[in-house]
């Protein structure tokens, strides 16, 4: 049974891992200081601290199905205080929104008759913002689709007074990124240009 594969990791974790990071631990037990706010799909797929090459507690994560981020005070909920207490709270510096290939929620955005039995994933996928549909899309339009959804997530978090307000003080940058689970390459949004890059190694 799954459970019983996960709750041997649990015994791995405390045996193997937790010794060799006991300083790391011991210190995030007295609190936090992350990085970033990275706001990400629920994809069983996407790992963002294995994607950043983070360790815990440097990046504050908020995942849920299409990276979405309802415009303020739209839907106030969950996703609304995680990014404010991030950004008011926490006063990360960065936050990021990160899509991804293969996406679901783009699929069932372009056909939310087929999700009629699940009321509250179809009232969720009209924050896509889906303005296009094609019967049998390419991957070409799926990808144009999600970088379109993760510029118009951006625009919404805008809406948040919260991030209004970092905005105009002047210390918080926003980012929106595409993460390509294939290749494993993650292309980023260029305000100036309106485009996907893929980023350059460091």
């Amino acid at each position: 049974m799954p459970i019983e594969k996960f709750l041997a990791g649990i015994s791995r974790f405390q045996k193997d891992v937790y010794p060799k990071h006991q300083d790391l631990f011991e210190k995030l037990a007295m609190g936090q200081r992350p990085e970033a706010l990275f706001i990400t799909c629920a994809d069983s797929r996407i790992d963002p601290c294995l994607l950043t090459q983070t360790k815990p507690g440097e990046l504050f994560i908020c995942r849920v199905i299409g990276n979405v981020v309802p415009p303020y005070p739209d839907a106030v909920g969950g996703v609304s205080a995680t990014i404010e207490y991030a950004v008011g709270v926490l006063r990360v510096p960065e936050v990021i929104v990160c899509g991804h290939t293969d996406c679901g929620v783009m699929r069932g955005a372009l056909h939310p008759e087929a999700l009629e039995a699940y009321p509250n994933v179809t009232a969720w996928l009209r924050y896509a913002q889906v303005e296009h549909r094609e019967a049998e899309p390419s991957a070409e339009f799926l990808l144009a689709l999600t970088e379109d959804n993760v510029v118009a997530q951006l625009k919404n978090l805008r809406s948040h007074p919260t991030v209004m307000a970092r905005l105009e003080q002047g210390d918080l940058a926003l980012h929106g990124w595409v993460y390509h689970i294939g290749p494993g390459t993650v292309t980023a949004y260029d305000e100036a240009s309106q485009n996907f890059a893929t980023t350059a190694p460091m």
